[in-house]
């Protein structure tokens, strides 16, 4: 059943109830209302004809005086009554419907109760048909009872009432229902248009399928309404927000108020602009947000933020550049050591075996110090490689990449912390080459020291230095000596470094040396691969 059938059905069965309870419930006091009214009424005629002077002086005359009967005739007539009777104590009529019953005694016992001074109703006949009867009193101006008025009105009349009044229930439902009805196809239709002409099930299962889509997903959703409440969250969005500790365990869909990303999406709401691929740090992960106001007749009328974590494809695309280096940095040893391999089948077709077993020594010599050194102290492959490119580089400049002997790295940081170690070492070895580029053979000296869960570097140079002043400015993002967009090196150094609880300084004699001293904790986490 589609839903106008079933709003039609449910509402007209609600209308149809509703107006057949009140009508049977007016149907059932109609009687005892209508009685009530034709009573009152003939109450208040006979009141009134009681307090009348000239009645109450007629009746201290004999009936075939005449003064009454007009009085009652035109009260009968002008009011519709069956009849109106006025009686002396005695029960003699002193007026009556027909004229030739006058001076004769009332016929009815429930004319006594008027006659000792009390109004009385009954439903009796006398000489016309079934009425209703109403008897009140008449006292003179000493409050000495002198009479009896009585008011007749037909049963007939009081039926033909009742029946007018159902009349206009049955009249009155009729419309009512019809203006029900009415309302009823206003309504289906408006229901119809809000919900886009969509059935019930309809909506049920597009409700579902974007649940399952919504939670499918491994970005983040946020949705606030106008008042940036928040009108939806996905599992995604929970997940990440639990894991990067923005606030405590979450609680349905409430998020911290001081959270970056509804701080994100007040903003969208206040200003109207739509923000995309922004860059968010959030304890060391890094979060890609995208916010957009939603808009409906050209007024906002909420937000919506979508946001994933960048940190584990930053990772492995750093992972990837490590190990492209490593085999780059090999395949430039290779094509060194070929070189080396035609050279020594040449002093072996010549014969000069005292010379070829110098330059063999010599060969072995230089792999020990320069490569077979740095892999028996630097442990993971990624850094290993990192730095194998970094020293071809430094030698393709005219400059030296030296590592202390004293170096050491075990295989043990997490992925963050190998992750990190790239991104500081390669800037602070940029930053030194450029400082030597205005010299020739430069040197660059790194010392990697691993000791109770903390990893020392050092990275100096022998370049022009760094001015005093500028050694707390160089850290600051856009700051730089070497021109216009630049400056956001050693900010991210000293981001990362700040956000795995490290710390970093600089020591520089201008026009003799710069050193850097980091220091990171290690060896926390799952080991690198």
């Amino acid at each position: 059943m589609n839903l106008s059938t079933l709003t039609t059905l449910m509402m007209v069965g609600v209308i149809f109830t509703v107006l057949l309870s009140v009508h049977l419930l007016y149907f059932t006091q109609i009687d005892n209302f209508t009685h009530a009214h034709v009573k009152d009424k003939a109450f208040a005629i006979a009141r009134t004809l009681a307090e009348d002077r000239q009645i109450q002086h007629a009746l201290t005359l004999p009936a075939d005086q005449g003064i009454i009967q007009p009085i009652a005739k035109a009260v009968q007539k002008r009011n519709d009554l069956l009849f109106v009777t006025i009686t002396n104590m005695n029960g003699i009529r002193y007026s009556h419907a027909n004229s030739a019953l006058i001076n004769q005694r009332f016929i009815g016992e429930d004319l006594q109760p008027a006659l000792a001074g009390h109004e009385n109703m009954s439903f009796n006949h006398g000489t016309l048909v079934e009425a209703l009867r109403v008897f009140t009193p008449v006292f003179n101006a000493k409050h000495q009872q002198i009479g009896v008025v009585a008011i007749g009105i037909s049963l007939s009349d009081v039926t033909a009432q009742i029946n007018k009044s159902r009349w206009n229930i049955f009249w009155t439902s009729l419309l009512g229902g019809s203006v029900g009805l009415l309302g009823v196809l206003v309504l289906v239709r408006r229901l119809k248009t809000i919900l886009l002409g969509l059935e019930p099930h309809e909506i049920s299962s597009l409700f579902e399928q974007r649940q399952a889509i919504l939670d499918s997903i491994k970005e983040g959703v946020i949705a606030v309404d106008v008042n940036a409440r928040v009108t939806l969250i996905n599992q995604a969005a929970q997940q990440l927000l639990r894991e990067t500790a923005m606030e405590a365990p979450l609680s349905g869909d409430r998020i911290p108020e001081n959270s970056l990303m509804l701080s994100h999406l007040r903003e969208a709401l206040h200003d109207g602009k739509a923000r995309y691929d922004e860059e968010l740090n959030v304890r060391g992960r890094i979060m890609i947000s995208n916010t957009v106001p939603v808009r409906s007749r050209k007024k906002i009328i909420g937000a919506v933020c979508t946001f994933r974590d960048k940190t584990e494809i930053s990772q492995l695309m750093q992972r990837l550049d490590g190990m492209v280096n490593y085999v780059d940095a090999l395949r430039e040893r290779s094509h060194e050591f070929m070189n080396k391999l035609h050279v020594i089948l040449g002093l072996l077709h010549i014969k000069n075996y005292a010379q070829m077993e110098t330059y063999i020594l010599k060969t072995a010599n230089n792999y020990q110090t320069e490569i077979g050194s740095l892999l028996q102290r630097i442990k993971p492959p990624i850094i290993a490689g990192f730095l194998l490119s970094k020293i071809n580089r430094a030698s393709d400049k005219g400059h030296r990449l030296l590592l202390s002997d004293a170096s050491y790295l075990p295989d043990s940081g997490s992925e963050q912390q190998v992750a990190a170690l790239v991104i500081i070492l390669g800037n602070l070895i940029e930053n030194a080459l450029e400082a030597l580029d205005r010299q020739p053979e430069g040197e660059i000296h790194l010392l990697l020291h691993y000791q109770n869960g903390w990893l020392s570097c050092e990275v100096s140079d022998d370049g022009p230095g760094i001015a005093a002043t500028l050694e707390k400015a160089i850290f600051e993002k856009g700051f730089s000596s070497k021109g216009d967009e630049r400056g956001m090196g050693l900010f991210l150094v000293k981001q990362q470094i700040e956000n795995l609880g490290g710390n970093i300084s600089v020591e520089s004699e201008p026009g003799v040396y710069t050193q850097f001293f980091v220091q990171l904790p290690w060896d926390k986490g799952n080991k690198a691969l």
